[in-house]
Formats: C-alpha cells, sequence, structure tokens
C-alpha cells in the first residue's frame, strides 16, 4: 500500500497507473475510519484494478462553531485498517497542500447547498463539494464511492458531476448499522453512554416509517408525525428536522407515490454531538 502526501506524487503514479490502463477507485474519507467506510473501500476493490482512499479532515466544510478541532482523527489506525483490506494507495495531504492561504474558489450547488443539511449548516456543502473537486481533479478516478448515510452529499456530488460534465462515475452504497440499528459515524465516539442509547430513537423512527409505508401508508405528513413522536420519546434529543423528498430531484412531496422512491431523512442531536440518518422508503 502507497501512502502519498503531495499533490504532484500521487497525480504523477496514477496518471502512470491509467496510461497503463488500468481502472481506478476512490473513496474520499475524512479518517477515523469505521466498518461504513471499509465497505465502500470493499466495493471499489473489487471493482476496480486500483483503490485510492483519502484521508483529509476538510477545514473548508466546518463553521467557526463546529467540531473541526476536536473531530477524531488516528492516522495509523486508518492505515492499519486500508492495508488489511488491501487498498492500493492511500491520499494524506494537508491543509497547506489542499489550499492556498488565500483560497478564494468555491462550488455552490445552489438550491440544493441551502435546504435541510444546508439551512442549517450554511456554508458546509460548498467546502465539500470543492474540496470533492480538487479531489477528483488529483485523483482523476473512473467512479467513486460514498455512502448513503449522507444522501443529501451524494445528491449534491452527483449534481455537481453531472453539471460540470467530470469523467467520474458515482456509486451510492447502503448504510452500515450498529448491532443495534445506530448508523456508524466517526461521531458517535462523542456519545455518552446515555446519548448513545437515546440516539437509537432515530433509527426506530425512520423504520417505523418504513413499516407504515409497506402496509400502505402514503401521506407523508402522517409518517413525519409518527417518527417524530418516536424521537420525542428521548428527553434528550433535539431535533432539527424529519423531512421526506423524492431521490430524484431532492424535493420534499407530500404523497408517497411508487416504491423506493422517497427519502426520510433525519438530523438530531444528542448533548453536544450531532447525528444524521435516513431511510428509503
Amino acid at each position: 500500500m502507497k501512502v502519498f502526501r503531495a499533490i504532484d506524487e500521487v497525480r504523477g503514479y496514477l496518471n502512470r497507473k491509467k496510461m497503463e490502463g488500468r481502472i481506478i477507485s476512490f473513496v474520499p474519507t475524512m479518517g477515523y475510519l469505521h466498518e461504513g467506510h471499509l465497505s465502500l473501500v470493499r466495493f471499489a476493490k473489487a471493482n476496480s484494478d486500483v483503490c485510492a482512499v483519502s484521508i483529509f479532515v476538510n477545514p473548508a466544510q466546518f463553521a467557526p462553531n463546529e467540531d473541526f478541532n476536536r473531530y477524531p482523527r488516528d492516522e495509523a489506525r486508518d492505515l492499519n485498517l486500508l492495508e488489511k483490506e488491501n487498498c492500493d494507495l492511500v491520499f494524506i495531504p494537508s491543509a497547506d497542500e489542499m489550499y492556498d492561504n488565500d483560497h478564494q474558489t468555491y462550488v455552490h450547488v445552489r438550491k440544493y447547498s441551502q435546504v435541510l443539511e444546508g439551512a442549517v449548516r450554511p456554508t458546509h456543502f460548498e467546502g465539500v463539494a470543492t474540496v470533492v473537486l480538487k479531489l477528483f481533479n488529483i485523483i482523476q478516478p473512473h467512479f467513486a464511492v460514498f455512502g448513503q448515510k449522507d444522501a443529501q452529499q451524494a445528491f449534491i456530488i452527483k449534481k455537481m458531476v453531472k453539471e460540470l460534465n467530470l469523467p467520474v462515475e458515482i456509486k451510492i452504497r447502503p448504510i452500515i448499522r450498529e448491532a443495534d440499528g445506530l448508523a456508524m459515524s466517526s461521531r458517535n465516539v462523542y456519545l455518552s453512554s446515555e446519548e448513545r442509547k437515546s440516539a437509537l430513537v432515530l433509527n426506530q423512527a425512520l423504520h417505523t416509517a418504513k413499516a407504515l409505508v409497506e402496509t400502505g401508508e402514503r401521506n407523508v405528513a402522517h409518517l413525519i408525525g409518527k417518527a417524530k413522536e418516536i424521537i420525542y420519546q428521548s428527553k434528550i434529543a433535539q431535533l432539527d428536522y424529519v423531512e421526506v423528498v423524492d431521490i430524484e430531484i431532492f424535493e420534499r412531496i407530500e404523497t408517497i407515490t411508487k416504491p423506493n422512491s422517497a427519502y426520510m431523512l433525519v438530523a438530531a442531536r444528542f448533548g453536544k454531538t450531532r447525528l444524521i440518518d435516513n431511510v428509503v422508503l
């Protein structure tokens, strides 16, 4: 497994691999890897000749009041996990390598960056889209793999790729959950035992809504109401939103019209930790 920290070096290495006709896959991460990340790496590895992973905690996607400085980091552990998965290449740039001191160029996917997560974190998706575009330009993969847990992020990246005519295929893989149903997240390590237990209401709410749809419920307001009832059973949950959107256009809908056509998305805080989750209805 090769580790690169400089843009020129990783780009030169991968350009040679592409000239040899190798298929390059890419999994961008912020590190502190868990089974959710590793499932993406396995998929990428199984479907390409060279599997590249990046580890970069991107300062551009954190607001000043967010958890950039305390975001969990453990490079040695991450590299050990990736080596066990037979990852071919890891790119670990510094912030100085990725951004000039006077960096002024950002990508703004306008409408979709201002709703749901974007309404709560107004500059977040600008930072995400910018760093992903930069990483795509550096790695130049044939395809990149993202997780469904960050469904809005995945939609925005697919939108950016289509509208900027990037030669990268985006593949979305299912959410990986803990045994008790909590969606895997690097931020789960922040949770106290009480918060961790309370956070299970998110998965319970989503899967109650899914079960209602499977038994014939189509009214979105009713589904959201039932989900909120379950979340509010937790005395410490601070709910940001529960919404249902069309999977294809990521806009709110009032009625479920066909199977597997909508996401129910939820975000809530448990203590100082903010978690997101979703399910396909």
